[in-house]
């Protein structure tokens, strides 16, 4: 469920229309979101940008020309109040790594349910992250170099690599809120990171496997 009362505009980048016509057809179906545009490259998706207010945009990886990664980095860049969950075929470690590197706030494979896209959408813009379930074997046992780190500081960074909130963390680790928070502001501090933005992409690409 979305959080707060005001609509969310969607943009579709996707290079085929039968595909953008299916996500708009399931995307209609959610309450408190409107598709505001369409794209099948990345000139028409920046035009779109910067003639309307969107909110968040689905992107597809393999787009003519500048790849759905770079233009993803290129919003990031230009429009950075605008949230990229990207939707792809691809599975390999290498293009979700490289996905989070660009700025990507998800990752979701294209043949999941409806259901995931869905709850991937809902998750995106009430601030959080999300990835298909299909994708969690990529996600490895931590490989930190960051000695300063502690072992519970480090629980805590898998936890925010996985999508999870403070609250979820709480839960999770049989710890409060407050304590929580503090380990978050521990970690922020020890690796000179501001903002939740950073430390989840921080906390993903140093949790992720190489390869595969």
């Amino acid at each position: 469920m979305l959080e707060g009362t005001a609509t969310k505009n969607i943009m579709i980048v996707d290079d085929h229309p039968m595909i953008r016509d299916g996500l708009r057809a399931r995307l209609e179906s959610m309450s408190g979101v409107r598709v505001a545009a369409e794209a099948g490259n990345a000139a028409e998706a920046l035009q779109h940008a910067v003639r309307q207010p969107i909110d968040l945009v689905l992107m597809d990886i393999n787009l003519n020309g500048v790849s759905g990664i770079e233009l993803t980095g290129k919003f990031q860049a230009d429009f950075p109040g605008i949230a990229v969950l990207i939707l792809s075929m691809h599975n390999k470690a290498e293009y979700v790594l490289q996905s989070i590197r660009a700025g990507a706030r998800g990752y979701v494979l294209k043949d999941a349910p409806g259901s995931d896209i869905v709850r991937a959408i809902e998750a995106v813009l009430n601030g959080g992250i999300y990835y298909s379930a299909a994708l969690m074997p990529i996600i490895a046992q931590p490989r930190i170099k960051e000695e300063s780190l502690t072992a519970r500081e480090r629980q805590v960074l898998e936890q925010i690599a996985r999508g999870a909130s403070n609250k979820s963390i709480a839960d999770t680790l049989d710890l409060s809120v407050r304590t929580v928070e503090t380990h978050c502001l521990n970690i922020k501090r020890k690796l000179n990171i501001e903002g939740r933005t950073e430390l989840i992409k921080f906390a993903l690409e140093n949790l992720m496997m190489g390869g595969g």
